[in-house]
C-alpha cells in the first residue's frame, strides 16, 4: 500500500471513483472544503498546512475501498476535537451518519482525568462503544493512527515513544484483529523505527545489503515452484517478499539471534484457483522440498479470528535455506491483505452492515468495558485479549476452541464456563492427566476436572494466558479480599466504639455511622467497613464524627487513665513499620498518608519516569508498582492509593535496574559494554555474564539510574554496538 504524501482531494476522488463509478463525490468535496476552512489557521508539528493531515487520513480510507461517509469522516475526523465545529453543525450539512462517525472517533478532551492511563482507557472505552455500533469507527481511528505515525520524526522523543508503544500495544493488533495485514506491517515497522531506533538502523542496513543476493534467491525457488506446479497443471502465481523489519527483530528477540543467523527471512505466496487446488499445490511443495517437522498450519479448516485463510508451511529449499510458503485462492487473498473491508458490499451508494462479521473480539471489549471499573486492568485486558489467537483445541464432544498461544488448561476452563474455572483442580489432554500448567497445542481434546470443594488462587493468575480467565480468577480474588476487609474494619470500629460504651449496632440504627461514612464519600456501611478494614479511613476518623468531643473527654477523666489519650494509633498498626521522616524526602509522595513506609514492587522494580500506583500493605506501608505490573493489577482496587514521584527530590533519587543484554560471544565485548554503559554516566552495581552452547553471551547488569530517560541512554548505547542483539530491561 503507497503512502500518501502527495494526496489530495482530486486523487481522492479518482480513487473512490476508481471502485464506486456511481458515486456522488460532491459531499467529499463539500468535506473538503469545511475541513479546509475549520483549519485555515492550524499547523502540524512539521509546520505544513493542517490540512493535508486529514486529507492522507480520507485517502487511505479511499484506498481501503470504504464508503462516502467513511471518506467524508475522515476529512471531518478533527474539527470537532481541535477547531469551533460543533457536531450539531456536522449533522446538520453532512448527515447523522457522519455525525456519528466523526463522535465516536472523537477524544474525551473536555474532562479532566487524575492520570494519562485513566484518559487513556477512557478514550478507548468511549472508541470500544462507537465500533461496536459500527466497525467503521475502529477503520477510521487505525488511517489517523497510520499518518500521525508517518509524521512522528517532529515530535520530541518522549512523546514518540509514547505514542508509538500504544499503537504497538493497541492499534497494530487491532488491525490485525480485522485482517488488514498490509496496515499492522506498516504499523509496527514505524512503531520499531521509534521505540528502538538503533537496532531498527542497523537492521535496515544489514537487510538493504543482502538486497541483490536475496533478491536473486526469490527469484529462483518462484521459478523453481512455478515450473513444479506448471507440471500438474496448475495455473498458478509465486511471488516472494522479505519479512518486513519488527517480524525479523521480533524473531531476533525470541531466539536470542543475531541477523545472520536469521535464516528463514522470505517467504513465498501461492495463489491458486480453488481450495482444492491449495492442497494439491501443499502435494506438490512437499514432494520437491523436505518439511520442516511441526511447521505446517491449516488455517483453511480452521481460520483465524479475523477470517484469515490459508496454508502456511516451512520447507528447507535450495541451499538448505529455510522457506516459508503460503498458499491460498485469490478470495482468501483479497481478504488477508483488506481483511473486513474485503467482505462490503455497496447498495444505492449506502454502506451495507450486513456482512460484518469475525468481529466477536469487540463483543468481548464491551464485556470487558462493562466488568472492568479499573482503566489500568481493562487496558491490560485489552492488550492480552487483542493479540492473535492461533491455538485450536477440542471438547470431548469435539466442539472447537480457539485460545491464544501459551494457553492452558485453566484458560480452556474459563472459556466453558466461569464456574468450571473456579472448580478446576486438573485435565486430561487426549485422555492423559496433565497439570495445570501444561501448555495447549492445536489439535490436543481437552477435559476438564473439577471439585466442588476448589476455589481460585493467586498463583493461577502466573498460570493462565487468557484475559477472561485472568478476570475471572481477579475478581474471585478480590471477593474474598473485601469480604475480609468487611469482617476486619468492623471489628476495628467496633473494639474503638466499645472503649466509650459505645456499639456497632446503635450507631446503625440512629444512623450516626452512615452519616460519618458519607463525609469520606462512601455510599453506604460495607463499603465505609471495607475501607477502614484496608486502612483507607481510620477508626479514630469515624470515632471522631460518632462520639462527640465533650463525651470522649468526659469518659476519659472518669476513669482517671491519662494514658487512654496516648492509646495505640490505627495508623501505628496498618504502618507499625514506618520510620519518622519529613514526607518530602522521599522518593515518593502518597497522597493523604504522611509518614508512610514507602516500599517498591519487586516484580516491576519502578523508576521516576514509570507511571506508577501505590496499595496499602497492612504492617508494611505502601508498596508502589508500575502502573502496568500484573501484580499491582492483582491487588483490590480499594487498598489503592495515588502515588506519584517527588520532583523536588530528583536528582536525589537513585535506583537500582537490571539490563540483560544478548550478543554475541567473542573477545572484549563484556569491557566494550562496560565502557558503553560508564560513558552514559551510570554507576555499574553489579554484572554477571554467561555464554551458551550456540555462541552467544547473555550479560545481566545492575545498574544506578536516577530515571527512565537516563535508562533509555544506556540501552540505546548498548543497543547501537556491533555484535549486541538484544537489549532488554528485567522488571524482576
Amino acid at each position: 500500500m503507497a503512502k500518501h504524501a502527495e494526496a489530495t482531494l482530486d486523487t481522492i476522488c479518482n480513487t473512490l471513483l476508481s471502485y464506486y463509478p456511481d458515486a456522488k463525490v460532491d459531499l467529499v468535496r463539500k468535506a473538503h472544503e469545511f475541513a479546509s476552512h475549520a483549519h485555515r489557521n492550524q499547523k502540524r508539528s512539521s509546520g505544513d498546512p493542517y490540512i493535508i493531515h486529514p486529507t492522507e487520513v480520507a485517502q487511505t480510507l479511499a484506498e481501503l475501498k470504504l464508503d462516502i461517509p467513511s471518506i467524508v469522516t475522515g476529512l471531518l475526523h478533527d474539527t470537532v476535537e481541535d477547531t469551533d465545529a460543533t457536531l450539531e453543525e456536522i449533522e446538520k450539512l453532512f448527515g447523522r451518519d457522519v455525525a456519528e462517525l466523526v463522535d465516536g472517533v472523537t477524544k474525551l478532551n473536555k474532562i479532566t482525568f487524575k492520570t494519562s492511563e485513566e484518559k487513556q482507557a477512557e478514550n478507548f472505552r468511549k472508541m470500544v462503544l462507537a465500533m461496536s455500533k459500527d466497525i467503521r469507527v475502529i477503520l477510521i481511528k487505525l488511517c489517523d493512527r497510520l499518518n500521525n505515525m508517518r509524521t512522528l520524526e517532529h515530535l520530541s522523543s518522549a512523546k514518540q515513544k509514547t505514542i508509538s508503544q500504544e499503537t504497538l500495544d493497541i492499534y497494530a493488533p487491532i488491525a490485525n484483529r480485522l485482517g488488514i495485514s498490509w496496515l499492522k506491517i506498516d504499523l509496527e515497522d514505524l512503531c520499531l523505527r521509534y521505540l528502538h531506533p538503533d537496532a531498527y538502523y542497523k537492521l535496515a542496513q544489514k537487510v538493504s545489503k543482502k538486497k541483490t543476493e536475496r533478491e536473486d534467491y526469490t527469484d529462483e525457488v518462484a521459478q523453481i515452484l512455478h515450473e513444479k506446479l506448471g507440471e500438474y497443471d496448475m495455473r498458478a502465481t509465486v511471488s516472494g517478499r522479505a519479512k518486513h523489519f519488527y517480524s525479523i527483530y521480533k524473531k531476533m528477540e525470541r531466539r536470542s539471534a543475531d541477523f545472520d543467523q536469521i535464516n528463514d527471512m522470505i517467504a513465498f505466496r501461492i495463489i491458486v484457483e480453488n481450495i482444492t487446488e491449495c492442497y494439491k499445490a501443499l502435494g506438490v511443495i512437499h514432494a520437491t522440498y523436505k518439511p520442516v517437522p511441526g511447521r505446517f498450519k491449516d488455517y483453511i479448516a480452521m481460520p483465524k479470528a479475523n477470517g484469515y485463510q490459508s496454508l502456511h508451511t516451512t520447507v528447507i529449499g535450495p541451499h538448505g535455506e529455510r522457506v516459508e510458503i503460503q498458499i491460498r485462492t485469490q478470495e482468501m487473498h483479497n481478504v488477508a491483505e483488506s481483511g473486513i473491508a474485503a467482505h462490503w458490499k455497496y447498495k444505492e451508494g449506502k454502506f451495507d452492515s450486513s456482512s460484518r462479521e469475525n468481529i466477536e473480539w469487540v463483543h468481548r471489549l464491551l464485556e470487558w468495558n462493562k466488568d472492568l471499573l479499573d482503566p489500568n486492568e481493562f487496558m491490560e485486558t485489552v492488550k492480552i485479549d487483542l493479540f492473535a489467537e492461533d491455538v485450536f483445541v477440542f471438547t470431548p464432544k469435539g466442539e472447537v476452541r480457539e485460545l491464544p498461544h501459551g494457553a492452558t488448561p485453566l484458560d480452556f476452563a474459563y472459556a466453558i464456563h466461569t464456574d468450571v474455572g473456579n472448580k478446576c483442580v486438573g485435565a486430561k489432554i487426549n485422555g492423559k492427566i496433565i497439570p495445570l500448567k501444561h501448555r495447549l497445542k492445536s489439535g490436543d481434546t481437552v477435559e476438564i476436572i473439577t471439585s466442588p470443594t476448589q476455589t481460585p488462587s493467586k498463583d493461577w493468575l502466573k498460570i493462565v494466558k487468557t484475559s477472561r480467565a485472568k478476570a475471572k480468577i481477579r475478581a474471585y480474588i478480590k471477593t474474598q479480599e473485601r469480604d475480609r476487609a468487611h469482617q476486619l474494619g468492623k471489628e476495628l470500629l467496633e473494639r474503638s466504639l466499645k472503649a466509650f460504651d459505645r456499639t456497632i449496632a446503635k450507631a446503625e440504627k440512629s444512623g450516626e455511622m452512615l452519616r460519618a461514612g458519607q463525609d469520606f464519600q462512601v455510599r453506604n456501611l460495607e463499603e465505609l467497613y471495607i475501607a477502614v478494614g484496608y486502612g483507607r479511613i481510620l477508626p479514630e476518623q469515624i470515632l471522631d464524627q460518632v462520639v462527640p468531643k465533650e463525651e470522649r473527654e468526659a469518659i476519659r477523666k472518669a476513669r482517671k487513665d491519662a494514658d487512654k489519650e496516648e492509646a495505640p494509633s490505627f495508623l501505628k498498626k496498618v504502618f507499625a513499620s514506618a520510620q519518622k521522616r519529613s514526607p518530602t524526602k522521599n522518593a515518593i509522595i502518597v497522597s493523604n498518608l504522611s509518614d508512610v513506609l514507602i516500599r517498591f514492587g519487586r516484580c516491576c522494580n519502578p523508576l521516576p519516569g514509570d507511571s506508577v500506583v501505590g496499595f496499602i500493605t497492612r504492617g508494611r506501608g505502601v508498596t508502589v508498582h508500575t502502573a502496568t505490573c500484573a501484580k499491582g493489577l492483582d491487588n483490590d482496587q480499594e487498598r489503592r492509593v495515588e502515588v506519584r514521584w517527588n520532583i523536588q527530590e530528583k536528582g536525589n533519587i537513585v535506583r537500582i535496574v537490571k539490563i540483560r543484554v544478548v550478543s554475541i560471544d567473542q573477545p572484549g565485548l563484556l569491557a566494550l559494554m562496560s565502557q558503553t554503559i560508564s560513558a552514559c554516566a551510570v554507576n555499574i552495581a553489579s554484572a554477571n555474564i554467561r555464554t551458551t552452547k550456540d555462541k552467544k553471551a547473555i550479560a545481566l547488569f545492575e545498574v544506578q539510574v536516577p530515571d527512565t530517560g537516563q535508562l533509555q541512554k544506556v540501552l540505546s548505547a548498548l543497543e547501537a554496538k556491533q555484535g549486541v542483539i538484544l537489549v532488554e530491561r528485567v522488571r524482576s
